[in-house]
């Protein structure tokens, strides 16, 4: 290895991606906690998805904030304050006495988070090279299905293994002795670095995000229970005027030559808004599936969250598969081509799955649900490795670090709002109905409906890139000369 390799050796890469795996992990393991936690503190369908959709937009929120704290202080030193963070924030999950103190301890989870991811991603770019750097970023990609896989297992074994009598408590507990081996292990293992030069926090902007997502969010994952009341709509009121906001301070900031988290050159490349539409659509829809599918598994299928847990082994394992090999197989096929195929194999798997739910409705299992699920995960993975890569295809290879951070925003953020906007569906469905069959079907058909906009939008851009590709071909031979 060279010197330069050395800083961070194979040992340390394993320090981060386990702070990595720790973190994806808890995103989805606590999706076979949720009809236990609604037990324990009689918890409505909404307190829930305000739950699940805390850890996930403070996330995205304090993800810029992460990264630039890291280059100014030092990525090692902010990766082991976060693991300390996080840490503490687990303990206190672990201990919540109501919903509110859940959400508030769930919130600082996702913070610890934001400040955790950019130094691993970060320490890895500037200490290998080569070969080295690939294999590890691929390492890094692939943590994504390891952590779906293990999260929905270990979850569902550690609550019904009620260790102690502390049931769903365990799943945060678990993570006190991995944050104290991490953190023991993190100074001696990797290289302290920074960045070039001191990058201010772009703290206005980042507020102004916060307000933006929480006057959507609030009012959607509150809207069933309020019957849509006049005080629930006027939540919505704010959105309009905090876009203008938001738009105004990322632009004079940008002017004045510092760096917002959301720059406007950036949402101005056509790639760039497609990608962000990417992000807005199906990132919204995954995190909404997990969540409501959780809720229909055990709180109307009856299964114990070792059950629910399980039959989503086989989403898991197509997804890592898919990500692994499948992407690879498909690296020199063009971009929008691969997202047709993910979003086409995903839409089958959701109308296959609505089709074998309402057939063994109100037995689903591993065995019956495998067929629809790892058409789901397969499809799934093929649009993630299209997501970034299709976002940066026109941003100029000087922004692109800024443009993967807007884009890494806006994903986190859609993951957030995931549960709010299928919850809500969800919800809605299970007022009027009163069946969890019923709610958990109207949430996939709200989920494919928002999947053909996404489709639709990919065959047009296809459409016209090939036309305005065309076009510039038959211009060339007119004016070529003879």
């Amino acid at each position: 290895m060279s010197s330069i390799q050395t800083k961070l050796g194979q040992f340390g890469l394993v320090v981060l991606l386990a702070g990595q795996l720790l973190l994806q992990l808890d995103f989805s393991i606590i999706n076979v906690g949720l009809a236990a936690i609604a037990g324990t503190f009689k918890a409505s369908e909404t307190e829930l998805e305000l739950f699940v959709a805390a850890y996930g937009l403070s996330f995205a929120i304090c993800l810029a904030m992460g990264a630039r704290l890291g280059d100014n202080f030092g990525r090692r030193r902010m990766f082991a304050f976060a693991v300390v963070m996080f840490g503490l924030a687990s303990l206190l999950c672990g201990v919540a006495t109501s919903v509110g103190f859940l959400i508030a301890a769930r919130t600082l989870q996702g913070i610890a988070a934001a400040l955790m991811v950019p130094q691993v991603l970060a320490t890895i770019h500037v200490t290998l090279k080569g070969r080295d750097h690939a294999r590890a970023v691929a390492l890094y990609g692939a943590i994504g299905g390891i952590a779906f896989i293990i999260g929905q297992v270990l979850g569902g074994f550690l609550i019904s293994a009620n260790i102690a009598g502390s049931g769903w408590r365990s799943i945060f507990l678990i993570n006190l002795p991995v944050c104290a081996l991490i953190l023991l292990l993190v100074w001696r293992q990797v290289p302290e670095t920074r960045g070039h030069r001191q990058v201010p926090i772009d703290w206005s902007g980042m507020i102004t995000l916060a307000l933006l997502t929480l006057s959507i969010l609030l009012p959607t994952a509150l809207g069933p229970s309020l019957n849509w009341n006049l005080y629930c709509l006027l939540g919505f009121v704010p959105v309009l005027p905090l876009t203008a906001l938001l738009w105004r301070i990322q632009r004079d900031k940008e002017a004045r030559g510092q760096s917002p988290i959301l720059p406007p050159s950036l949402i101005r490349i056509s790639s760039m808004r497609f990608g962000g539409l990417i992000a807005v659509i199906f990132f919204t829809c995954w995190s909404g599936f997990m969540f409501i599918f959780a809720l229909t598994l055990q709180s109307g299928a009856g299964l114990t969250p070792l059950q629910s847990g399980n039959a989503l082994i086989a989403l898991g394992a197509a997804y890592f598969l898919s990500a692994v090999f499948a992407t690879k197989l498909v690296a020199d096929v063009r971009r929008e081509i691969v997202l047709v195929a993910g979003c086409v194999i995903q839409m089958v798997g959701l109308a296959l799955l609505i089709f074998t739910l309402k057939l063994v409705w109100p037995h689903p299992d591993l065995a019956n649900l495998a067929v629809a699920t790892v058409l789901i995960g397969f499809g799934q993975a093929l649009i993630v490795n299209c997501f970034y890569r299709v976002g940066l295809a026109d941003v100029p290879h000087e922004h692109a670090g800024a443009g993967s951070a807007m884009l890494a925003t806006m994903q986190q953020v859609s993951l957030g709002l995931g549960p709010a906007v299928l919850g809500a569906v969800f919800a809605q469905t299970l007022q009027y109905s009163g069946f969890y069959l019923n709610a958990g079907v109207s949430a996939i058909v709200a989920e494919l409906g928002l999947m053909t906009i996404l489709l639709l939008s990919t065959i047009y851009r296809l459409v016209r890139n090939r036309g305005v590709a065309v076009s510039s071909q038959v211009e060339t031979l007119i004016v070529a000369p003879e």
